[in-house]
C-alpha cells in the first residue's frame, strides 16, 4: 500500500480502511474518477495528450499533441480574478480586523490561497484547515485540494466534520498524516485504548466516533501510519487537540458550479468540467496550427553533383549528407538538371488562427468568463480583463457568484483562526459580523469609483465615516472616530498587529 516519492499523492488505502473502520462513509470514492480525470486535464496529460499512431507499413509509435494547458489557464485566471494581496476581511470589531490583517499578512495566506482556488476550481474542491501548535502557543492555516479532502458529516448546506490526509517525513521516514476536525459533544477519542503491540513510535491510540468526548468545541485528531499502513506516534504529535472553537475549524473551497456528477455529494465540481469539449478544441486546433507550420517549410531538392562523395568501406562511393537532419534537404538520384530546386507549400494560418479563435471563444463561454474573454483583438494580443469586462456581463455575474461562495469559505476559516487563538493567549474581542471585500480593481476601475465617492463625501452625499468604512475596511464606530465632523478622514492610520509567529502543530510536511 505504500506509494513512493516520486507518486502523485492520492489517498492511501490504509487510511480508507482505518476511516472505514471507524464507521465513515467515504463520498471521496464516487468523486474520485472525476477528480482523477480533472486532474489530468489541469497537467494536459492523458490518452488525449499521450497517444499512438500506426503508420502506413504498420510500424506503431508515440504522439504527444501539443498544448497551451487551456483547463489550467481557466483556472489560473478564476483565481487571479477573485483573490490577490488587496483582498480585505473586516470584523464587526476593529481590534479584530487589525490582529486579523497581521496574521494573514505574516503566513502569507492571499498568495497561497489564489493557489488553492486555483487547484479547487480545476479539480471541484480544496479546503483550509487549521493546524495548531501548541508549545509554541501559534495557529497555521494549511491548504489542500480535492485529492486530500475526505468529508465525514455533511449535508446539502454544508460540511460540518473532515478529514485531510498529507504525506510528511518523520526522521527520513514517509508517513501518511490523517487529521479529523471533529465537534465535541458526539465524537471522541480515547488514548488509554492501546493495541500494544509498538514502542514510543508505534501504535498506542485508538479512536472511536461514538465515544462521548464532552464540551461542543472543535477537536483535531491526528493519526499518522507508516509505508506499511501501521500506526505510528511520532514524538512531539498531539494525537487529540482541543482548539476551543465553537466554528469549524475548516473551510471547504467550492465553485459556484452545481455538481451533476454525483448526486448529494460534499465536493464540488471542476469549473471546466462541462468544457472538456472546448478543451479538446482549443488543443487540436493549436497542435493542427504549430503542424502546418512545421510541416510546410520550404523543401530543397538537390542534384548528385552538389554531393561529395566517400568510400563506405565496401569499394563503393556514397554520398555524404549534409544540412540539418530535419526533412529539409533532399538529394536527387541520378539527376544532372536544375542542380538546385525550391519547393515552399502555401500556409494556411488563416485558416488555422480563426479555428483556434473559435475554440477559444467556446471555451472562454463554457467556463463562465464570456465569448470574448480569451478571444485576440485585430492587432493580435489578448484582450486585458478591463477591456473584456465593459462588455461582458456574463463574466461580471459569474465572478460575483464565485465570490459569494468564497467569502463564506474565507470568513469561516478566519473565525476560526480567532477563536483558536484566544486559548492561546491571545486577547481578542468578540469578532462580530466578519465580511471579505474584494479587490475588483483587476475588472472595474476601482480609482474612478473611489472618486466618485470623494466627490459626494465633499457634496455632503456621503458622510467621511461611510467612504472610511466602505474603502478602508473599518467598522463604524472607529470609522467615526477617526473621520471627526466634517472631515474627510483620507489616510488611515495602520494599527500594529500582535501576536507571535506561526509554527507548525504536528508534523511539517
Amino acid at each position: 500500500m505504500g506509494q513512493t516519492y516520486e507518486e502523485e499523492y492520492w489517498v492511501p488505502g490504509h487510511v480508507r480502511e482505518y476511516l472505514r473502520a471507524l464507521g465513515f462513509v467515504l463520498p471521496l470514492e464516487a468523486m474520485e474518477p472525476h477528480i482523477r480525470a480533472w486532474h489530468e486535464w489541469m497537467q494536459a496529460c492523458g490518452s488525449f495528450y499521450d497517444y499512438k499512431d500506426t503508420d502506413g507499413v504498420g510500424r506503431v509509435y508515440e504522439v504527444y499533441r501539443r498544448s497551451i494547458h487551456p483547463a489550467m489557464r481557466v483556472c489560473r485566471e478564476w483565481g487571479s480574478l477573485l483573490l490577490n494581496d488587496k483582498t480585505q476581511v473586516v470584523c464587526g470589531a476593529q481590534e479584530c480586523t487589525d490582529w486579523l490583517e497581521g496574521f494573514l499578512a505574516r503566513s502569507g495566506f492571499m498568495a497561497a490561497a489564489q493557489a488553492t482556488v486555483v487547484r479547487a476550481f480545476g479539480m471541484g474542491t480544496g479546503a483550509w484547515a487549521l493546524w495548531v501548535d501548541a508549545d509554541a502557543g501559534s495557529v497555521r492555516i494549511r491548504h489542500y485540494d480535492a485529492r486530500m479532502v475526505i468529508p465525514l458529516t455533511w449535508d446539502e448546506e454544508s460540511v460540518t466534520e473532515c478529514a485531510f490526509v498529507t504525506r510528511a517525513f518523520y526522521r527520513g521516514r514517509a508517513v501518511d498524516q490523517l487529521q479529523m476536525h471533529l465537534r465535541g459533544g458526539r465524537t471522541g477519542f480515547s488514548a488509554s485504548s492501546s493495541p500494544g503491540n509498538g514502542t514510543a513510535e508505534t501504535g498506542g491510540s485508538s479512536f472511536s466516533p461514538h465515544a462521548d468526548a464532552g464540551g461542543g468545541g472543535y477537536r483535531i485528531v491526528t493519526v499518522c501510519f507508516d509505508e506499511h499502513g501501521n500506526e505510528v506516534a511520532p514524538a512531539g504529535v498531539c494525537p487529540v487537540y482541543e482548539t476551543g472553537s465553537p466554528h469549524p475549524t475548516f473551510a471547504i473551497v467550492r465553485p459556484a458550479v452545481d455538481n451533476t456528477r454525483v448526486d448529494m455529494s460534499p465536493y464540488g465540481q471542476s469549473v471546466f468540467a462541462d468544457a472538456v469539449d472546448a478543451i479538446q478544441a482549443v488543443d487540436l486546433a493549436f497542435d493542427a496550427m504549430i503542424s502546418e507550420v512545421d510541416n510546410d517549410k520550404m523543401r530543397v531538392f538537390l542534384s548528385d553533383v552538389l554531393f561529395d562523395q566517400e568510400g563506405d568501406g565496401g569499394g563503393r562511393k556514397v554520398s555524404i549528407p549534409f544540412g540539418r537532419q530535419d526533412c529539409t534537404v533532399f538529394r536527387k538520384v541520378m539527376s544532372t538538371e536544375d542542380t538546385i530546386q525550391e519547393f515552399a507549400p502555401a500556409l494556411r494560418t488563416d485558416a488555422q488562427v480563426r479555428a483556434f479563435r473559435t475554440a477559444l471563444q467556446m471555451l472562454g463561454d463554457l467556463t463562465g468568463f464570456g465569448l470574448g474573454y480569451f478571444d485576440f483583438d485585430g492587432a493580435g494580443y489578448v484582450k486585458t480583463a478591463t477591456e473584456v469586462s465593459a462588455d461582458n456581463s456574463a463574466l461580471m455575474r459569474n465572478i460575483r457568484r464565485h465570490e459569494h461562495a468564497l467569502e463564506g469559505a474565507i470568513a469561516g476559516i478566519c473565525r476560526a483562526v480567532m477563536a483558536a487563538s484566544r486559548p492561546l493567549g491571545v486577547e481578542l474581542p468578540d469578532e462580530g459580523e466578519v465580511r471579505v471585500t474584494f479587490d475588483d480593481s483587476i475588472i472595474t476601475d476601482t480609482s474612478a469609483e473611489k472618486r466618485q465617492d470623494m466627490a459626494e463625501v465633499a457634496s455632503g452625499l456621503m458622510g467621511a465615516w461611510e467612504y472610511r468604512a466602505k474603502w478602508y475596511g473599518e467598522d463604524e464606530e472607529t470609522a467615526r472616530r477617526l473621520a471627526g465632523t466634517g472631515g474627510s478622514g483620507v489616510g488611515r492610520p495602520r494599527a500594529s498587529a500582535s501576536g507571535t509567529d506561526s509554527a507548525g502543530a504536528a508534523l511539517d510536511e
